[in-house]
């Protein structure tokens, strides 16, 4: 089991990477939008206008300064993504956040039993997201009675968007299993595969 936890780790940090380098290009794309918004409104200003009104008009026009076309679709898909590349990981490191003041006093048998109750939990959350999701997807998609729906500005297919963020919910369920069958082993046999000390205790 030590080799298969290494590769679903391994998958896990990747999609995590992934939704890092995502995350990174939804936040310079929001922050070049709003500065280019901000130069916008400066170039439209009575003062500007006064001074250089050819240049102003250029850059507005011919240059096109101003916010990022479809920036906040754009945003709203990539963040859907990142969410679901990030739940992989969380899972497989048990990095979610746990209040064990109470769960401190209890037996390291009892610990266990609630750690598979709760990865049980999760599995189904998670494949219920994934499910969900599937659903939500096929009906964006183009079917018999009309084409796919399609964003409001750039015109891309939502469903395009839903695919990205199944990626990541399926992934982030198979983990969940995984960890489900792992906490198992773990009951039954008394090993530890995956220790709670990477997520964030209160």
């Amino acid at each position: 089991m030590t080799g298969l936890h290494r590769i679903v780790v391994g998958v896990a940090r990747f999609m995590a990477l992934l939704g890092g380098v995502i995350l990174t290009a939804l936040i310079l794309i929001t922050c070049i939008s709003i500065v280019g918004r901000a130069v916008n409104s400066g170039l439209h200003s009575d003062l500007v206008q006064g001074i250089a009104p050819g240049l102003a008009n250029w850059l507005i026009n011919d240059v096109g300064i101003g916010a990022i076309r479809g920036s906040y679709e754009l945003v709203e898909a990539g963040m859907a993504f990142c969410i679901f590349a990030f739940l992989p990981f969380c899972q497989v490191t048990m990095g979610h956040a746990s209040v064990d003041v109470f769960t401190n006093m209890l037996s390291r048998n009892v610990n266990r039993v609630l750690d598979f109750l709760i990865a049980v939990l999760f599995a189904v959350a998670l494949v219920t997201i994934a499910v969900q999701l599937y659903e939500g997807m096929v009906r964006k998609m183009p079917n018999g009675f009309g084409a796919a729906q399609t964003s409001l500005l750039l015109e891309f297919p939502i469903w395009w968007a839903y695919a990205a963020s199944l990626f990541g919910a399926v992934l982030a369920a198979i983990t969940s299993v995984y960890v489900v069958i792992v906490r198992l082993y773990e009951l039954l046999s008394g090993r530890v595969i995956v220790p709670n000390a990477v997520g964030a205790d209160h």
